[in-house]
């Protein structure tokens, strides 16, 4: 067991009690076999504390050599340098044991204390020291956990909620390159981002890699310190023109195949200081031209240089606001970045982006998002889709060149909650079901929010997590409660608009989601078509289409089908293939929301009537616990894979498909 613990180690601060300014943030371990020397040490080697004994627990006794216990730092208790103290050890399978017996002085003179210390090797290169003393008897042991040095060392820093041009945008895209260039070799740099991302969890998954993972996290606090620590990273840097928006797109693109940062002529002096050069600057480069001549001009510079793999649409929001989370990744990989509309009357435009998305590989990804000033969701999945590509959103997505990096624990099986058995027959009372459903994925739901675990609630899987970061996928595994289940999104491996993908690469699309569905113990899929609404059709499904998710999932227990309401319904095989009949608005009261529910349940005359229910992600649980209690005692929220096998095995809908216009 000494060999495990053998050797250097730092505290992760996140993971146990708070070490405090001077308190022992590294430790080392030496044992020749017959005794241990065991080194705690403050910031700055500034304090070294010792403790040394044979591990036949004989007593080691003399005079101690450091008045100052580290734990001790903020209490006025020292050791009594004048008086004998004895250190012994013992060790076995799983710990290493030292006592410490000595006379500690106070205020009011000397008293003898016990000081117990254990030190226990974890998973993940971690160990766990725990500190118990005879003067708190009454309080639980202090608890400490150290990681060994260098190998899960990591720096973390706090963005802050301003991202204009005119603001804070030019600092931070600065620190996003950085970090695209700083985890090339490991995942070294982690962001914490502001409560307002549409991401919310950042700061959750950072304490999770420290307490679970073994990161132990450097905290940075200004750019200029994160430039000093990870200059040796990047090659040079790109610098942009804040005159042109576009300018900082492209600079992402060059920054990723030239492995540079982008800076602003105000950020030069700063990045020339850490020894860094200019690659290539864009100032004036593109003054009176288009977006589509800037990105001609990138393409015949560059496209070459770039993956076919992976391309980034850097959009999202437009004008002087800038929130390019997902740059880090897309330079990581080397990516093209681009905002071309997908909108068919831009024509130039539009031309481009087939061009683009018309090179990339058979299946690639393509990250970020569309731009809100130029085209919509529903021109730009259908645009990405026709191609057989899936978008894996948003341009805010991030930390995922850290994240990429970071399996999952050795062995760790991703486990569903599943409620209910598909061969059983549970029959349905007279009554109306209710199973909700939170869509637009994990990482922008509610799952941090309060009431998460009170009510039976389902999931939507982001399913390439399991390789993009599957460590982040075992984090919300591994906290999900009996009633969160875990369903797969959204129409594919990725999220497409599956009328759009061409019919001969929909079944190859299907068996990969199935794939990653069997991988993630989901037996539930969810659809989502907007392809038809462009030419004012509605989000149903030809039957065809629901025809190919049945062959090619057929482990699935059933299908839910839109977003918005839709009426998309049929049943094969006791497996239902059901559509939302209720939309929860993040905007509408819980009064009108009850009269809504209500409603449905006064027009679907028929009992049983299940009712599936979408919660749009800016809707927190409690927000939903509110209105369900406020239904007639008729209604009952139940999970979602007990409603589709109760809706499957009793069937009590009309059978439905899209309709031409």
């Amino acid at each position: 067991m000494l060999t495990m613990i053998e050797g250097d180690w730092e505290v992760i601060p996140e993971a146990g009690d708070e070490v405090g300014r001077f308190g022992a943030s590294r430790m080392t371990v030496e044992s020749d076999g017959r005794s241990v020397i065991v080194r705690r040490i403050a910031p700055g080697a500034k304090l070294t504390d010792t403790l040394r004994a044979p591990l036949d627990g004989a007593p080691a006794v003399g005079k101690p050599g450091q008045r100052i216990i580290p734990e001790f730092f903020c209490l006025g208790l020292y050791r009594d340098l004048d008086a004998d103290r004895s250190v012994s050890a013992t060790v076995d399978e799983t710990t290493l044991r030292i006592r410490e017996e000595l006379s500690l002085t106070s205020s009011q003179g000397a008293r003898r204390a016990v000081i117990d210390y254990a030190i226990t090797p974890e998973p993940g290169e971690k160990l766990r020291l725990t500190i118990d003393r005879s003067t708190r008897p009454d309080r639980p042991p202090a608890r400490y956990v150290f990681a060994r040095t260098g190998a899960r060392r990591a720096w973390a820093m706090e963005l802050g909620e301003d991202w204009t041009i005119d603001g804070d945008l030019p600092v931070h895209a600065m620190l996003v390159s950085l970090q695209g260039v700083a985890n090339r070799t490991g995942p070294r740099l982690y962001f914490v981002y502001p409560e307002t991302w549409d991401f919310k969890f950042t700061p959750s998954i950072l304490e999770y890699l420290a307490a679970e993972k073994g990161f132990s996290f450097e905290r940075i606090t200004t750019p200029e310190h994160a430039l000093q620590t990870f200059s040796q990273d990047a090659r040079g840097y790109v610098v942009w023109d804040t005159a042109v928006r576009t300018s900082l797109i492209v600079a992402y693109t060059i920054a990723g195949v030239e492995n540079a940062i982008v800076v602003t002529d105000a950020q030069l002096d700063a990045a020339e200081s850490v020894g860094l050069g200019c690659v290539a600057d864009l100032r004036g480069e593109f003054a009176g031209m288009s977006d589509v001549e800037i990105y001609r001009w990138a393409y015949d510079r560059y496209r070459s240089r770039c993956s076919r793999d992976y391309i980034v649409w850097l959009g999202g929001e437009h004008g002087k606001v800038m929130k390019p989370g997902v740059a880090d990744w897309g330079m990581y990989k080397r990516a093209f970045f681009t905002d071309l509309s997908a909108r068919k009357s831009d024509k130039d435009e539009y031309a481009l982006a087939r061009k683009l998305l018309s090179e990339q590989n058979p299946g690639s990804y393509v990250f970020g998002w569309h731009s809100y000033g130029k085209d919509t969701e529903d021109e730009h999945v259908t645009l990405t889709s026709s191609f057989g590509l899936r978008v894996e959103g948003l341009h805010t997505l991030p930390n995922m060149s850290f994240s990429s990096q970071v399996p999952a624990t050795e062995g760790f099986r991703f486990r569903n909650n599943h409620s209910v058995d598909p061969s059983c027959d549970r029959r349905p009372a007279r009554k109306v079901y209710v199973a909700c459903l939170q869509t637009d994925c994990l990482g922008i739901g509610a799952w941090t929010e309060p009431g998460r675990g009170e009510i039976p609630y389902a999931w939507e899987v982001t399913m390439n997590w399991v390789w993009l970061a599957p460590a982040m996928l075992e984090f919300f595994y591994s906290q999900a409660t009996k009633n969160d289940y875990f369903i797969g999104a959204l129409s594919g491996p990725g999220y497409v608009y599956p009328s759009a993908v061409p019919r001969t690469l929909l079944p190859g699309l299907i068996d990969e989601a199935a794939r990653l569905m069997k991988q993630l113990d989901l037996k539930v899929f969810d659809i989502m078509d907007f392809s038809k609404l462009l030419d004012g059709g509605t989000p149903d499904l030809d039957r065809d289409i629901v025809d190919a998710y049945y062959e090619g999932m057929p482990e699935a227990i059933g299908f839910v089908n839109g977003y918005y309401p839709a009426q998309t319904f049929t049943v094969r095989q006791g497996k239902p293939f059901v559509s939302f009949d209720y939309y929860l608005s993040p905007t509408r009261s819980e009064a009108d929301a009850v009269a809504d529910l209500c409603e449905l349940a006064e027009v679907n005359a028929k009992r049983p009537y299940f009712l599936l229910m979408h919660v749009r992600n800016f809707s927190d649980i409690r927000r939903v616990v509110g209105i369900l209690d406020a239904l007639p005692d008729e209604f009952e929220t139940i999970p979602l894979d007990e409603f589709l096998v109760m809706a499957g095995s009793h069937w009590n809908f009309q059978e439905r498909y899209a309709r031409t216009p």
